[in-house]
């Protein structure tokens, strides 16, 4: 069985006793970003790994929020969906973590990209920041960060207010993480933004999931658990939103009794 699991915040303690409720058998829980775990991820999922239950994620926006949520999940980047298809209990699932964000992409309304080309990815994005003399000395003596495609950046996580902008998108969806994405198959892709079914939602995620074939879609972010088969023809593709520490099956179904 595979569980999704809306944005934690902080919260875990309640995810063991739903998933001990339902039948014996492999678990697996896929987060789906808004971690922002106070200790490494690891030890925040310890009892879950210890009842033999696997795990992955993606992150969400607010895993760039301070220094610290962003390097509690890096000793766990091997359980990173992100930009990438794994075969999780027989089934092909794709992650795509992180928001749209108006300064580097924000598909469905070019506009908001600040009237300038976009920007391809977080490297370039650091290229073209260490390009402006202002901000130079600033970065000369910073340590080396995991990024989210599992690849090192020069630029670690220090005072956020003289580098904020870095750590900010750090948790940003770049149009070469989207690309690459669309050119693989999966069954099931697992977002933290949402489709075009949601009234925030966007329908580029609606493209790449008819891209990569998957048959169904999860998202988080919103905190909302809404009913999405009236559009389900439209889309090409079964859609559910997961709502604020709230666990589904593969179904869309909930047991969320024990849940706070």
């Amino acid at each position: 069985m595979i569980y999704l699991l809306g944005d934690v915040h902080g919260h875990f303690r309640h995810i063991l006793p739903v998933i001990n409720a339902e039948p014996a058998g492999p678990k697996t829980v896929i987060f789906l970003g808004d971690i922002e775990a106070q200790q490494p991820f690891e030890d925040e999922i310890a009892p879950l790994l210890e009842a033999g239950v696997a795990v992955w994620f993606i992150h969400g926006n607010h895993d760039t929020d301070s220094p610290k949520n962003w390097k509690n999940l890096q000793g766990s980047w091997h359980r990173n969906l992100h930009g990438r298809v794994v075969e999780i209990e027989g089934v092909r699932v794709a992650g795509l973590g992180g928001v749209f964000r108006g300064d580097i992409w924000y598909p469905d309304n070019p506009t908001m990209t600040s009237g300038k080309a976009i920007t391809r990815n977080y490297a370039e994005y650091e290229r073209e920041l260490r390009t402006n003399a202002s901000v130079k000395k600033r970065l000369s003596k910073m340590d080396g960060i995991r990024m989210a495609d599992n690849s090192v950046s020069a630029v670690g996580l220090l005072d956020q207010s003289k580098i904020g902008r870095l750590q900010k998108h750090l948790s940003t969806i770049f149009p070469d993480t989207y690309d690459a994405l669309a050119d693989l198959r999966a069954d099931i892709l697992v977002t933290h933004e949402a489709p075009s079914c949601h009234r925030y939602g966007f329908q580029t995620i609606d493209a790449l999931a008819n891209a990569m074939g998957v048959h169904t879609t999860f998202h988080g972010h919103h905190h909302d658990s809404l009913d999405y088969s009236m559009f389900t023809d439209a889309l090409g593709f079964k859609a559910f939103g997961v709502g604020l520490r709230e666990i589904l099956n593969l179904n869309g179904e909930a047991n969320n009794d024990n849940a706070r």
